[in-house]
């Protein structure tokens, strides 16, 4: 019950902030998660022996998810019949944290076996959770908007339904996989990572996952059926593959849940593990082959 009221809460929070407000609110809210996010992150790396700075690895998370909402600006737009221009930000923010973490780790004196993994966890954090987080607020506006086809056939027809249409088969993918799971399951997919997760349910969660991307796909772009059918797939395998990791770096550090801070459900890093792998492919996806 605790699980389902939570539910209930957080969905049309979500939901409404998509659909109701300017894409704008949708990247604050991406910030607040990337923030909390990263927050969990830094507490599993901690139980790791791995230190991972607060402040400078919030702001590169941070900086990282803003990057990738301002590049996308625009994008598909035309001036003067010629295609808009758009600097590289978020390049350029995974350069200047590739430094920074560089020089915290000489700041620190003297050299110990964990500086190499201190180092390379601060700049992991902006690229795992930072990246993927803007891409999704990048898709709610204009990268979104110039993705949708033309005779889209209902209201929202922008990047409002880009974004939703991600999150409706990463939900179908997951429920698919817990109920063909449950039900067929015998086989283990990863058992020493996550020993309840079999390959029947991982194809049960592949096989819905593409199903609901070609059935809400064929009204939102306009790319053939096959490659629908390939990124519906694509991105099922990849929820699991996000699901996976986070499960392996929350095992390695012997903890259950990455927090406490959503009753039922755990942390905030549980509820995104599968968007982190699965939303650069389909921003990809959305901006250049949609």
């Amino acid at each position: 019950m605790t699980r389902v009221l939570s539910a209930l809460v957080l969905i049309p929070v979500v939901v409404g902030t998509i659909l109701f407000l300017p894409p704008e609110a949708t990247l604050i809210f991406a910030l607040i998660v990337a923030v909390l996010a990263f927050t969990e992150y830094a507490r599993i790396a901690r139980a790791l022996g791995v230190t991972v700075p607060g402040g400078i690895g919030g702001m590169a998370v941070a900086l990282a998810a803003s990057a990738m909402w301002i590049d996308g600006q625009r994008a598909g737009a035309y001036v003067n019949d010629l295609p808009v221009q758009h600097s590289n930000y978020a390049f350029l923010v995974l350069m200047a944290a590739m430094i920074v973490a560089g020089a915290v780790a000489i700041a620190r004196g003297d050299p110990t076996p964990s500086s190499l993994a201190d180092a390379a966890a601060t700049l992991l954090a902006p690229i795992y959770i930072g990246l993927p987080l803007g891409a999704l607020a990048a898709m709610r506006g204009d990268i979104g908007n110039y993705a949708v086809r033309a005779d889209f056939p209902w209201p929202f027809g922008d990047g409002r339904v880009v974004v939703l249409l991600l999150a409706a088969v990463i939900v179908v993918s997951d429920s698919a996989q817990y109920y063909t799971g449950r039900a067929f399951g015998r086989r283990p997919l990863a058992p020493k990572i996550s020993p309840k997760k079999t390959m029947e349910g991982a194809i049960g969660g592949a096989l819905f996952g593409t199903l609901a991307m070609i059935a809400g796909g064929y009204f939102v772009f306009r790319s053939p059926l096959w490659m629908l059918a390939l990124l519906g797939a694509t991105i099922a395998l990849l929820g699991i593959v996000g699901d996976l990791f986070e499960s392996l770096l929350k095992r390695s550090a012997g903890v259950k849940d990455s927090s406490n801070l959503i009753p039922g459900h755990g942390g905030v890093l549980d509820r995104i593990d599968s968007w982190l792998f699965a939303a650069p492919v389909y921003y990809v996806f959305v901006r250049y082959l949609s």
